[in-house]
């Protein structure tokens, strides 16, 4: 079992979590059952999904974890863009969100390799 609180990646998630709530405050209101709620739930899957997997009894659960949680960064990231097109989201913001996005990713990937190499 893994100490989440502690992971750098799972403390970043979080904030993102913030982040994006707040910036979807501002979408149009009729978006609230389209790509807000996509947002939310994507992001919020991020960190949830790397706790889960620190409660798992294998590092291999963490590991299949840790895939769901990177997909739900990815599917975010999609979302960024597609509000950025939609302008919904500043060129400003677009960056921010995108950038952040990028670290939690390689943080994942890191994550990974260091458990595929106590394992082996």
């Amino acid at each position: 079992m893994h100490q989440f609180k502690e992971l750098k990646v799972w403390q970043k998630g979080r904030v993102l979590v913030k982040d994006i709530y707040r910036a979807t405050r501002r979408f149009p209101q009729d978006e609230l059952f389209g790509i807000i709620s996509q947002m939310r739930r994507s992001a919020v899957s991020i960190p949830t999904n790397i706790a889960e997997g620190c409660g798992g009894n294998s590092d291999n659960e963490l590991s299949r974890f840790l895939d769901i949680a990177n997909g739900s960064a990815f599917e975010l990231e999609t979302l960024v863009i597609l509000s950025f097109d939609l302008e919904f989201i500043t060129q400003d913001e677009f960056e921010i969100f995108d950038a952040k996005l990028n670290e939690i990713q390689k943080m994942i990937f890191g994550l990974k390799q260091s458990l595929s190499k106590t394992n082996s």
